[in-house]
């Protein structure tokens, strides 16, 4: 089934303990099209980037059965561009630099083409620009995800909330769980965001893993230990895009198949951390996703016998 992205596409520059990179490819959009597109080759992506965003990038991403047709090359401007540090422990950072440029009056269009896409990831942006593509689509998707984040919280909170009532699954982390919540248990927190629209709830932990929530059940995933950790950035973004390319892919949005694709999107963050950017995501095989999701069922698996 087509899943239609919505987010940015980017320009980044990060400082990590083990290195650092000049300006590379970024962007939410960016890191959710190539995680999703391990699982499906029917990608409709919306974005905006300024001439200076290069056009082999853009090759490259429809080769991977990106339809860049949503994609906006805005002439005489430039790409959105962000910078940051990590700090040791790499689940903090600073941002150095936040250049908004294209992105300050971003106007989503969703092509006639990309109608009917059954499923719809809308990557971190302004709520109100997350609305403005629900509003366009003329047949509401079989599934429609959101991913926010605190800044929104703290200068949209009433626009947030009204879009949280048009979607089915969120996904924030855990800082963010309890700022919108106001509940520091991640359980109790999670009974009040689902109160506010969601059916589901993606709780991300990092290196802890990841919660999912409906009102009635939960399922926690765990994260894979890794020996190294070059750059988290994006890392939440590729584990969306696997999570909602698997649903795709096999057009089942039970809770059960869910769990299922919380394993893959899971498995896919842990390539993308391995290498700095989208480096690590280019060129994976199918072996190499189907051996990480193994790891993931070895290190949950065992046998008991209850006394």
């Amino acid at each position: 089934m087509s899943l239609l992205i919505v987010g940015t596409v980017a320009f980044d520059a990060i400082e990590t303990p083990f290195g650092k990179t000049d300006k590379i490819i970024g962007g939410a959009a960016t890191y959710i099209a190539l995680s999703a597109s391990y699982f499906t080759k029917k990608i409709n992506l919306v974005s905006v980037v300024g001439d200076d965003f290069p056009s082999d990038t853009i090759k490259m991403m429809q080769g991977k059965g990106v339809n860049t047709d949503g994609l906006q090359v805005l002439k005489g401007q430039k790409t959105f561009f962000w910078s940051g540090r990590y700090h040791n422990d790499m689940n903090a950072r600073d941002t150095l630099v936040t250049e908004l440029n294209v992105l300050a009056d971003f106007n989503p269009a969703v092509p006639a083409s990309f109608q009917g896409s059954e499923f719809l990831m809308l990557g971190n942006l302004t709520p109100t620009v997350q609305e403005k593509v629900l509003d366009q689509l003329k047949v509401r998707p079989k599934l429609v995800v959101l991913d926010t984040m605190n800044f929104w919280m703290n200068v949209a909170l009433d626009d947030l909330k009204r879009v949280l009532k048009k979607i089915d699954v969120l996904t924030i982390n855990d800082e963010e769980a309890r700022q919108l919540s106001g509940e520091h248990s991640l359980v109790k927190a999670a009974q009040k965001i689902l109160v506010l629209g969601p059916k589901y709830l993606i709780i991300k932990k990092g290196e802890h893993g990841a919660l999912l929530f409906d009102k009635e059940q939960v399922f926690f995933a765990p994260a894979l230990p890794l020996e190294d950790v070059f750059d988290p950035t994006g890392a939440g973004d590729t584990f969306a895009g696997g999570f909602i390319g698997y649903l795709a892919s096999t057009e089942d949005i039970s809770f059960e198949n869910m769990k299922r694709a919380i394993i893959y999107g899971s498995a896919m963050a842990s390539f993308c951390v391995e290498k700095f950017g989208t480096e690590r995501l280019l060129n994976l095989s199918q072996n190499e996703v189907d051996d990480r999701v193994q790891q993931f069922v070895e290190l949950v698996q065992f046998d008991i016998e209850l006394i």
